[in-house]
């Protein structure tokens, strides 16, 4: 039986490339919350990074050499229901349709990483707050937990997950903690 995939090594050497493009990746969502202590379960990774403006074909080969490609639609549950496979359609898609975000999706292991464009804060106001850490042999910006909290109300304002306030409340307890 084949080893599991290790999905934190991909998505380290992800976040590494994404730095050398000068993104700014900062990790936010539901595994930030784990890194944190949560015991929420996740089944992806979401970095708020840089609009890639002209470094967009770069960006996307930091993904499709690591075999995600670009959702090209997603359901009502927010499951990736289609893909794009190639790579130079995927650049004619970014720079057409300008998304706030991007998911990507490596079908045969099932990792996820999604990302958000300056959406809905700057990833470099995020990065003036975030904590860096290390995890393995990858280094991680984590956003702070007041942006987290941020991003979490924002997004509970959007969308109402399930999830949503069950984030806010360990946010809210661990911030009280620390005062």
């Amino acid at each position: 039986m084949p080893d599991p995939p290790d999905h934190l090594a991909t998505v380290g050497a992800i976040v590494d490339a994404l730095r050398g493009l000068e993104l700014g990746p900062v990790l936010v969502g539901g595994m930030a919350l784990v890194v944190l202590g949560s015991r929420r379960i996740t089944r992806d990774f979401d970095l708020v990074v840089a609009a890639p403006g002209e470094r967009v074909d770069r960006m996307l080969d930091v993904f499709y050499d690591r075999r995600l490609e670009l959702a090209a639609r997603v359901d009502a549950a927010g499951s990736v229901t289609a893909t794009i496979a190639n790579r130079r359609v995927a650049a004619v898609r970014l720079r057409i349709d300008a998304p706030s975000s991007a998911y990507f999706l490596n079908v045969k292991t099932g990792l996820r990483v999604d990302l958000l464009f300056d959406f809905p804060i700057q990833a470099v106001a995020l990065a003036e707050h975030a904590t860096r850490m290390k995890i393995r042999s990858h280094v991680f910006e984590i956003a702070s937990e007041q942006d987290l909290l941020r991003l979490k109300t924002i997004a509970r304002a959007a969308r109402s997950a399930p999830g949503d306030a069950e984030d806010i409340a360990f946010l809210e307890s661990r911030l009280r903690n620390v005062t």
